[in-house]
């Protein structure tokens, strides 16, 4: 079963799908989109379909280098990234609860750096996802 709660190949999510299936996390999601697309504009949204591990997954690029994946669930969605040494160091320096810092710490390394995944649930979780995408865009 895939991570996505988007699994079929054949079928990229569409928005009314996408809705149904966040629920009230639907509109974390698009305030996320929002907010990335004013901080990093031009912004490429590009879903990709991971396999049969991933599912449908959404890419949020800005001209060649990625900003993060959100990867849609039921009732939630997660928000993964590939953070450099340099930019773990400036999450670290920021005010980022301990269990963020923990999920940071604990992830797995990566010739191209930490892969960090957050669970968005909660307004708070959507804050860490930007406070990160920016030390991210920014180190």
């Amino acid at each position: 079963m895939a991570l996505s709660a988007f699994d079929d190949k054949s079928c990229e999510p569409q928005s009314a799908e996408l809705r149904a299936v966040l629920g009230r996390s639907a509109d974390r999601w698009d305030e996320l989109i929002a907010h990335f697309e004013a901080a990093f504009a031009p912004l490429a949204l590009d879903w990709n379909f991971g396999g049969a591990k991933w599912g449908w997954v959404l890419r949020l690029k800005q001209k060649k280098r990625t900003v993060l994946y959100l990867t849609p669930c039921r009732r939630h969605f997660l928000a993964g990234f590939v953070l450099g040494q340099k930019a773990v160091d400036a999450a670290q320096a920021i005010p980022l609860d301990a269990p963020v810092l923990a999920v940071i710490d604990a992830a797995p390394k990566y010739g191209e750096g930490r892969g960090v995944i957050i669970e968005v649930r909660t307004k708070r979780d959507a804050e860490y996802v930007k406070q990160l995408a920016d030390v991210k865009m920014s180190n």
